[in-house]
């Protein structure tokens, strides 16, 4: 819906895709090449597509370290964006974010606790031992908050956001406990994984984030006419034929699964599912049928954005990503907070 409250219509709804698909296009491409160390496009085409025997190190960095680099953040942000985007939807609260859902506390124990534990090598196919615990942490709080939040008329929207604040305060207890109890050589680590990252090498995470993506940001995008008709209200959506029981079921389910696979590889990495929907909706309006895939790719390039930041800002050394969001989140939530009272 515009601002006005109707729907857009097809037309503009594909005039306002191709403008964030261009945008994300733009990031994307531009992305790989920019860092501490400058790498030429010429270099990388001939290399790739000519005849010289071998690839340069400027084609092995682009190769294996940017492209997996910039794919990650891109898909990573606009996860996080989709599912705070769908989370403010069914909450009904502008403040809602992934983190409401309490398994990017969850998964942070389960991280912190594989990294105190550092010899204990378990791995999964493109699984390692930190990714297998934070997927655990988080798969436990989400069964523990379905339960909380479980009733005969479907799930408490009350009772989820209540549940998932309360579990995201007990993490946040349990996690200072772990520190404590560690050897002091893994402080460092957990310190570092906490800030969320995108420093990967090679596309194992890549292969490690799709199987928690397809179904969750998919499931996802199938509920844009539902939330249309629920944005309108419970009852006016049971009128038209909605059933909200199942739709909130099914986004709640969907964006913990991506949350949980996000949180697993790229660590906590705040504010982006709180900023985007708000711009996008700024900008768009209320549609979800272009809200989604808008805030999908627009929260991807935010984040890309935000990590050539990271990674230039005092290069050679690298900034974590998180500490970027987390400084242009915090003015932005106290912005909303502000105009909320």
């Amino acid at each position: 819906m515009t601002k006005t409250g109707k729907l857009l219509t097809r037309r503009n709804c594909i005039l306002s895709f191709f403008l964030y698909f261009i945008l994300a296009v733009l990031v994307l491409t531009a992305a790989p090449f920019i860092g501490s160390e400058p790498i030429h496009p010429g270099v990388i085409f001939l290399d790739i597509f000519g005849n010289s025997g071998g690839w340069s190190a400027d084609t092995m960095i682009f190769v294996y370290q940017r492209v997996p680099r910039v794919l990650l953040g891109f898909l990573v942000g606009g996860s996080l964006a989709l599912v705070g985007g769908v989370l403010q939807m069914i909450l009904r609260n502008p403040l809602a974010a992934p983190a409401t859902l309490g398994l990017t506390g969850a998964g942070s124990v389960g991280a912190v606790l594989a990294i105190s534990i550092t010899p204990l090598s378990i791995s999964w196919g493109p699984f390692s031992t930190v990714q297998l615990f934070a997927l655990l942490g988080s798969a436990m709080a989400l069964g523990a908050i379905y339960l909380m939040a479980r009733s005969p008329q479907g799930i408490s929207m009350n009772t989820l956001l209540l549940a998932g604040v309360m579990i995201g305060i007990i993490c946040g207890a349990v996690i200072p406990l772990i520190r404590f109890l560690a050897h002091p050589n893994y402080l460092v680590a957990m310190d570092r994984w906490m800030m969320g990252g995108l420093d990967v090498i090679g596309y194992r995470e890549l292969a490690g984030l799709f199987p928690f993506l397809l179904p969750g940001v998919g499931l996802l995008f199938m509920q844009m006419t539902a939330l249309n008709h629920l944005s309108l209200g419970e009852e006016m959506a049971t009128g038209q034929g909605v059933n909200v029981a199942a739709v909130q079921r099914v986004s709640f389910i969907a964006g913990s699964l991506s949350v949980a696979g996000v949180v697993s590889i790229a660590g906590p990495i705040f504010f982006v599912g709180l900023i985007v929907p708000h711009c996008v909706r700024r900008i768009s309006g209320f549609d979800h049928r272009i809200v989604l895939p808008g805030t999908f790719l627009a929260g991807g390039a935010f984040l890309v954005f935000c990590d050539i930041f990271a990674r230039t800002i005092i290069a050679p050394t690298e900034m974590p990503v998180g500490i970027i969001t987390a400084i242009l989140g915090g003015p932005f939530f106290i912005y909303l907070l502000m105009k909320k009272k």
